[in-house]
Order: C-alpha cells, then structure tokens, then sequence
C-alpha cells in the first residue's frame, strides 16, 4: 500500500465564475456574551482607546481585511428597542434581554458601532427588530442612519454628535424568523408580508440600500425550503438576497464525518439557488436574488457555558476553544463560499471575538488568535479576484453522513491585476499525507511564491491562555513546477494556500 494518496488540480484562466464579492469576508458582532462587552468594547481595559475600543482585539480584526460587520444580532435583535442604544449613555436603560437571558447595559449602541467600523476599517450592515416592532421603527432606523440632516431622526443624531450620516448600504430584514427560540417567531407568510411592508418603507426612505430577508435558520428546519419560496414570492420585488445560516460540529468523536461538513454546506447553497430561481421564473423576474450566508462556523455544544446565574451582563457563553479539526472545516466552508461566490455576495462569520470567535481574550486582559483565524485570515487577505472554475480529482471516502467525499477539498482564485493564482488546498485525509499535481499550462509561466500550511500531528491541537502559537501558520514543504505542472505534498489533515505569480 502507498505512504500516501494523489490528488490532481486543473486550473484555466478562461474558466471562472468571475468576480469574488469581497463582502463574502464579513464577520459578525451581536450583542451576545462577551462579544461586544469585554469583547470589542472595554473602557476599563488598559488597552482600550478614548472610546472604549479595545486595540489589541481591532489589530486582529484589521489583519483580517474584514469588509463588513452585521450588527446587531443574530437573536438579540427580534427583541432590541435601536432607541435605547442611542443618545447620553447615562440616559440609556439597563434592560432584560430575553434571547440570551442576560443584562443589556446599552452602553454600546449603534453610533459606537459605526464608529467602531469606522476604525477597524470595515462597513456596517445592519439589522432591524421585526420579532417585536416592525416597519415604523425600520424605517425611523435607517432615517436615523442615513438622512444627512432636516428631519426628526437626522436631526436626533445630529444632536447626538454625529453630524454626518452614517449611510449604512445593506440591511437585514429580521434575523431566522422561521425559529421557534425567536422572539417574535412567525411562519413564513407572516414574515414574507412584514418584511415586504418593512423592505418598502425603508427602501422609500433611502432607495440606495439593499435588503436581505431571512431564509430558513438552517437546512435542517423542517420546514426548509418551503420557508424560503413563500418568503421570496412575497419579497421577491424588495430585496436583493435571502439569507442562509450553518453551524457544524464535530458529533461522537467522529473527526472524518466532521471534516466533510463542507459537502452538506455545497448542497445547501445550491438547494437555496434552485428556490431563488424557481421564485424568479414564476414571478417572471429579470433580476437574480443573491445569498447572504451571514452567520457560518464551527461550534462545539459540549463548551457552551451555562451561566451561574441569570440576568449577567456579558457572560461567558459559547467561548469555544477551536482545534486543528475546527481550523481545516473553517476552510472548507471558506471554500464552498468561494465555489459558489457568482450567486453569495455576502457572508459573515458567526462571531469576531470570544463567543464562537476566532479572536479570543481573558479576564487577565489577554487577546490571542484561535486557530480557526488563520483560513479565515489567508483567504480574506489572498482570496479576492476571480474564482477558478477548478477540475478535481483525488480518492474517495464515505463517512458516518456522507458518501463519496473527496479526500482533496480545493478552489482557486486568481488575482489578474495581481498576476496570482492563489489555490487552498485541504487534504482530508487523517493519516496519509497527498501528493498533489496543480496543472497550471492554462495559466501562463507560473512560478511558487509560497506554501503555508495549517498542520500539526495532533488534529485535536489548539492554541491556549499559555500559549498562543501551538496551531499556526508555518511554511509548507513547497514543490516544483516542470513543463507547467506543480508537483508537492501536503500533510495529512491539513490547509494549505499555495500562491503563485504568472510571470511575463
């Protein structure tokens, strides 16, 4: 028996999906945990800058290019009053908050929130409560966010002490409104008509903004993709894309079955085209509605805390500690975005900080990166341009979910102002290292920039408190490029982004 297996790439400049919307790098803040509070906002913190933003955890964020933040929520926001977070933060209420029984302080709000952006170098998309208000508040909302000045709400935020409009550009029509756990929770044709009602208000109020509505909260809701076809017939004319979220996690110890995960999240997104299309041809549309895939991670049931008692503010909740294992499926659903990016223009990964986060801090005041950062960070920073359309072939595995699972997961983007081709590799395979062919004749006179690889002997190995560096990015062994054909190995249970430049 072979040491390892082969797997086989083919790669065309004339064949792409074109262009990757950068937006598909968005990351996610809510008021959840210690996402916001402890998180991204720490007064207190010795690193913490005039407005409470701490600085340690905006380097990493601003390391990861992020294009744009959703805010606020995510569950928090189908019970959220946009009102009390604005205005003398020792005017702001303390509230109940009942999505994630805790204490809102409102001391962060949406001003803090667009400043925030303003300094990470990111853009806000915004969601609006339509679990408890509706289109009157939605509309007051983007008024607040968007007018320059001469009406009530500009004018509150001008007396706030933001002269200048926010001019937020894409908004969230409520958040998984299919869910019983939502505040607010109503079927599908319930919230096709608010949403619809909302989308045109708001629209009336600012016509330069685009709408998401909510598709079903994940592809096994019961009621998936019946949800997303009423929605979208009584949206259709309003919006611009329909949401998908996923979380995965790894389920009796079965890492070959988690690493797979990213075959179900390719059926998801081509079932949610097939409705968006299906609505369009009985609508008799012209228009493609686009996909938001704004919440999506990995998540590890067994470390999400209970709080030791209720009504905390900021508790510690969700703070999952990521491994390799998380890292390589943080690639993969990476890849299915970038496989499908001609039809998902948005995607946010669920959360930036602590809760699900791939930045993590302590009580001491410590920030580090988890390892499920480093896809995230190389594909963001290497993954803008065209995707590839990408032949593949490698050896197959059935696991406990899946059949014929290809050991090699990969896409490619190429970069023509660049002149790069960047290609993220992912050997499945637990044991047996790869040898991979990367057949680049269709791509000019390339030469290898560099290889980073995300490995380690223990897939079940992640960075602590203690040490930081234990799952890092380190460089690969390389390989050589005879007659247009790269040849190299890449380890077992591995990421990998290999980058090359097309020389004249």
């Amino acid at each position: 028996m072979s040491d390892h297996i082969k797997g086989c790439l083919k790669l065309d400049k004339s064949y792409h999906y074109g262009n990757i919307d950068e937006r598909i790098y968005g990351s996610f803040v809510e008021h959840m945990g210690r996402v916001v509070y402890e998180g991204i906002y720490e007064p207190e913190h010795p690193l913490a800058d005039a407005e409470g933003f701490r600085q340690d955890v905006m380097e990493f964020a601003r390391a990861l290019h992020i294009p744009i933040v959703r805010y606020p929520g995510g569950n928090f926001v189908s019970g959220y009053n946009w009102e009390d977070g604005v205005g003398p933060r020792e005017q702001r209420p303390r509230k109940l908050e009942l999505a994630w029984n805790s204490t809102e302080t409102n001391q962060f709000g949406t001003n803090e929130f667009i400043n925030w952006c303003k300094k990470t170098g990111t853009a806000p998309m915004m969601a609006v409560n339509l679990g408890t208000r509706g289109a009157d508040a939605a509309r007051n909302l983007v008024e607040y966010c968007n007018m320059s000045d001469g009406t009530y709400y500009s004018d509150l935020r001008i007396k706030h002490g933001w002269k200048e409009s926010h001019n937020v550009k894409l908004w969230c029509l409520g958040n998984e409104m299919d869910g019983p756990w939502q505040i607010g929770h109503k079927t599908a044709q319930e919230y096709g008509r608010i949403a619809c009602e909302a989308a045109k208000v708001m629209k009336w109020t600012d016509p330069s903004i685009e709408l998401v509505a909510c598709g079903s909260s994940n592809s096994s809701m019961p009621n998936f993709p019946e949800w997303d076809r009423v929605v979208l017939e009584n949206t259709y004319d309003q919006i611009e894309y329909m949401s998908m979220h996923i979380y995965y996690e790894e389920k009796k110890n079965d890492t070959s079955d988690y690493l797979a995960s990213g075959v179900d999240m390719d059926r998801f997104i081509r079932s949610m085209i097939s409705v968006c299309d299906y609505v369009k041809s009985v609508k008799r549309g012209k228009k493609d509605i686009y996909l938001s895939f704004d919440e999506w991670n990995v998540t590890n049931a067994e470390q999400w805390e209970e709080k030791k008692k209720p009504w905390e503010i900021a508790p510690h909740l969700g703070e999952c500690k990521y491994n390799l294992a998380d890292a390589i499926v943080t690639g993969s659903m990476l890849n299915s975005l970038i496989r499908h990016s001609s039809r998902i223009k948005v995607a946010c990964q669920a959360q930036l900080v602590n809760l699900l986060g791939p930045i993590i801090t302590d009580s001491k005041g410590n920030a580090w990166r988890q390892s499920t950062y480093w896809p995230v960070f190389y594909a963001s920073n290497y993954g803008r341009g065209k995707s590839l359309m990408v032949i593949s072939e490698s050896p197959k595995h059935s696991t406990a979910s899946f059949d014929d699972v290809p050991y090699l997961d990969s896409t490619a983007v190429w970069n023509e102002p660049a002149a790069e081709i960047t290609v993220f590799a992912i050997n499945r395979h637990l044991s047996q290292a790869m040898e991979l062919d990367i057949d680049l004749r269709g791509m000019g006179n390339c030469r290898l920039i560099e290889h980073i690889e995300l490995s380690h002997d223990n897939i079940k190995a992640c960075n602590t408190p203690d040490d930081h560096n234990i799952v890092v990015p380190k460089p690969g062994t390389g390989g050589v490029i005879d007659e247009g054909i790269f040849t190299g190995m890449i380890l077992p249970h591995s990421w990998n982004m290999l980058r090359f430049s097309i020389e004249p």
